[in-house]
């Protein structure tokens, strides 16, 4: 039974879309590179310990040569010690820098403390909806559309609870507030449709809350929120 789900498991596995490892703008590769970055750094990690695991196991089994035999006692060895000390400070070090450095630059804003030159979009959350507004003053429902390759400025707010904003092949999730205003930014995205969603488990029928992005070209866009 064990072998059965663990095959069923790998099955179900191997139908999964994983959006964010498909990056379709700057924001979103950056930050699947910290993904698959910390995913490796882990790997040698996990590696690292599995090799030493065997080797030990196998070094220290028992035989019937050793049976008798009484290892010496050790109280410390100072070389060990430094090293499991310093090789995870160092591998923190090293993950830490592009992390902070990504996160720093993509995290929203407030409102007031936003200065970005781009596509601005007011973006409002409610139950079960989004509205999304363009500064043509064109507005509608549950349909994001952008220009490609441009700096795409999202105002986020919230008319009821706290709801998530989330295009997987564009961006992370961001928390949208009632009443406060957070500005996040979306660079370069690429032509195509992307699914989007509500992230933030909003009431009873969360689940249809969702919309689609469409990127298309800078002409394009202009025609969209000029037309009637």
């Amino acid at each position: 039974m064990k072998k059965l789900g663990l095959l069923l498991s790998l099955l179900l596995l191997t139908g999964c879309n994983i959006a964010v490892l498909e990056p379709k703008s700057e924001t979103a590769s950056d930050q699947a590179f910290l993904i698959v970055f910390s995913f490796w750094l882990m790997m040698i990690v996990v590696l690292t310990v599995f090799v030493l695991f065997v080797r030990f196991v196998y070094k220290y089994r028992y035989t019937d040569n050793k049976k008798d035999f009484m290892p010496k006692d050790v109280k410390g060895n100072k070389k060990l010690e430094a090293t499991w000390i310093i090789l995870p400070i160092l591998l923190l070090a090293v993950l830490a820098v592009p992390t902070i450095a990504i996160t720093y630059e993509q995290s929203p804003v407030a409102g007031d403390q936003s200065d970005h030159e781009g596509t601005h979009i007011y973006v409002t959350a409610q139950q079960f909806s989004w509205t999304f507004e363009h500064e043509t003053g064109k507005e509608v429902q549950n349909d994001l559309v952008i220009p490609e390759g441009e700096s795409i400025i999202l105002h986020l707010n919230s008319k009821d609870v706290i709801h998530s904003f989330w295009v997987p092949h564009l961006g992370g999730k961001v928390d949208v507030l009632p009443g406060e205003e957070l500005v996040y930014v979306i660079e370069n995205p690429e032509i195509g449709t992307y699914q989007g969603k509500c992230a933030e488990y909003c009431g009873i029928q969360h689940a249809k809350m969702t919309f689609e992005a469409n990127v298309v070209s800078i002409e394009d866009y202009e025609r969209y929120v000029n037309e009637d």
